[in-house]
C-alpha cells in the first residue's frame, strides 16, 4: 500500500429492503410469509415499515430499525401488487468473506492527480491493507466472515453506521457490544490501530499470508481459473493471482525514496500522456523472496513493484506497457539517485515475437538444473577422491 491511507468500502449488506437478500429476488410483501433461518446469526437493518402475513425470526439476531420503520400484521385485505402469498426466505450471508476482493471497492480519496480507472491494485491489495480505513456504509447491516491465516487483521480505522472508530480503545468497546458478534464471525480478530504507514517509502499491504484465500475467492466468483494470457512467458506480479502481459519493474530504493511522490511523478509525466491512454498501472511496496543459488529460500527484502498492463490485442498485447516501462527505466537512469532509487529491473511479456525480457541490472540466475548438475559433479569427484584415498582406485 502507498504511504497515504486508502479507503476500502464493503459492498454487500443484509438490509431487509435489498432484493438480492431474498431467495425470490424481491422484498417480501403483505401476503408473504417471511422466514429467517432459525440457527443463523444475523443483523438486519430495516429502513421502512412493512406489513407481513407471518414473520419467523432467528434465535440469535437483531433488527436495527430506522426512524419510522417497523412491522405490522397483514389484515387480509387484497393488494393487487402482492398476490403471491408465498414463503420468502432471507438468504445465507455466512459466505461473504473478508478476503474476497470482489466484495470490496476502493473509495475515492479525492486525489486529483489520479486518472480515472488507470490506477489499479494487485489482488492482495484489493482487500483492506494494514494501514487502510474500512468503511461499512451508513444505514446498512452486514455479516462478514473474517477467517484468516493470521490471528489478527490490522486496520487503521473502521467506520460503522456513520461512526468512525480509529483507536484501539474505541474498537475494543464496540467489540464488547451486542452487534459485533452478529456482524463479524470467523477465527481471526480485527484490530484497529489508528496508525498511518510510518514509512514514506510505503508499507507492504500485509495480506500475503491470506493470498491463497484471496485467489480462491476470485476464482470462485468468476467460476474459472486464470485466463490464458495472449503473450509469451507471461509475468507473475507479486500479490497478484494471475499472470499478466505487459511489464513489471522492481525498484531497490534508499531512505530518500518517497512512494507517493514517485507515484505522482509517474502519473503526471507518463501515465497522463495521450499515447499511454490504454495503460493501467499498479505501484506498491512488496516483499520479494530471496533465495540461495536460485532455489533455497533465504529471506525477503522490500522492493517497489510497478505493474503495467494495456488494452492491446494479439501481437500488440503489452507493447504500449513495454514502451512506458522503457520510459520509466530511462527516467531512472537519469534521475534515479535524486529520487532515492538505487536500481531497477524490468521484465516484459508481449504478444510480439520481437519483445524480450530486459533489465537495467540483469542478474545471472543459476537454474535449478545447473545447481543439481553442479552438486552431482561435486559428489562424483568426492567419491573418486574417497576411493583413491582408500587405495581402491589407482
Amino acid at each position: 500500500a502507498a504511504a497515504t491511507t486508502m479507503y476500502k468500502q464493503w459492498i454487500p449488506n443484509t438490509n431487509f429492503e435489498t432484493a438480492s437478500n431474498w431467495d425470490k429476488g424481491r422484498v417480501p410483501c403483505a401476503s408473504d410469509k417471511v422466514h429467517f433461518e432459525k440457527n443463523k446469526a444475523i443483523s438486519v437493518f430495516v429502513r421502512s415499515s412493512h406489513v407481513l402475513m407471518d414473520l419467523y425470526l432467528p434465535l440469535n439476531g437483531e433488527f436495527v430499525l430506522a426512524s419510522g420503520a417497523g412491522f405490522a400484521a397483514f389484515d387480509g385485505s387484497w393488494d393487487p401488487s402482492c398476490d403471491s402469498g408465498t414463503t420468502v426466505t432471507f438468504t445465507d450471508a455466512e459466505q461473504h468473506a473478508w478476503f474476497d476482493p470482489t466484495l470490496w471497492q476502493a473509495v475515492s480519496t479525492g486525489r486529483e492527480l489520479e486518472p480515472s480507472g488507470r490506477i489499479f491494485s494487485v489482488d492482495e491489495e484489493r482487500v483492506p491493507c494494514q494501514h487502510d480505513d474500512v468503511v461499512f456504509q451508513p444505514e446498512t447491516s452486514f455479516r462478514v466472515n473474517i477467517d484468516s491465516s493470521q490471528q489478527v487483521i490490522h486496520l487503521r480505522s473502521i467506520s460503522l453506521m456513520g461512526q468512525e472508530l480509529s483507536s484501539p480503545e474505541a474498537w475494543a468497546r464496540y467489540l464488547r457490544g451486542p452487534l459485533a458478534p452478529l456482524q463479524f464471525h470467523g477465527n481471526a480478530t480485527l484490530q484497529v490501530t489508528g496508525t498511518d504507514c510510518p514509512d514514506k517509502s510505503g508499507c507492504a499491504c500485509g495480506n500475503a499470508p491470506d493470498g491463497h484465500r484471496i485467489c480462491a475467492a476470485l476464482f470462485r466468483a468468476s467460476g474459472k481459473q486464470c485466463p490464458v494470457p495472449a503473450c509469451q512467458s507471461p509475468l507473475q506480479p507479486l500479490g497478484h493471482c494471475c499472470r499478466v502481459c505487459g511489464a513489471t519493474i522492481n525498484l531497490d530504493f534508499t531512505p530518500d525514496f518517497d512512494l507517493q511522490k514517485y507515484r505522482d511523478r509517474l502519473v503526471q509525466a507518463l501515465l497522463s500522456q495521450p499515447k499511454y491512454t490504454g495503460v493501467q498501472m499498479a505501484i506498491s511496496k512488496v516483499h520479494k523472496a530471496q533465495t540461495f543459488l536460485g532455489i533455497i529460500p533465504r529471506s525477503s527484502t522490500p522492493v517497489i513493484q510497478i505493474v503495467l498492463v494495456d488494452d492491446g490485442t494479439e501481437a500488440q498485447t503489452g507493447t504500449t506497457a513495454e514502451q512506458m516501462a522503457a520510459d520509466i527505466m530511462e527516467d531512472i537512469a537519469q534521475h534515479g539517485e535524486a529520487l532515492g532509487i538505487s536500481s531497477g529491473k524490468m521484465d516484459v511479456a508481449t504478444g510480439s515475437t520481437f519483445s524480450k525480457q530486459v533489465g537495467s541490472h540483469p542478474s545471472s540466475r543459476v537454474t535449478a538444473g545447473t545447481v543439481l548438475g553442479l552438486l552431482f559433479s561435486l559428489l562424483f569427484l568426492g567419491g573418486i577422491l574417497f576411493l583413491y584415498r582408500k587405495g581402491k582406485l589407482r
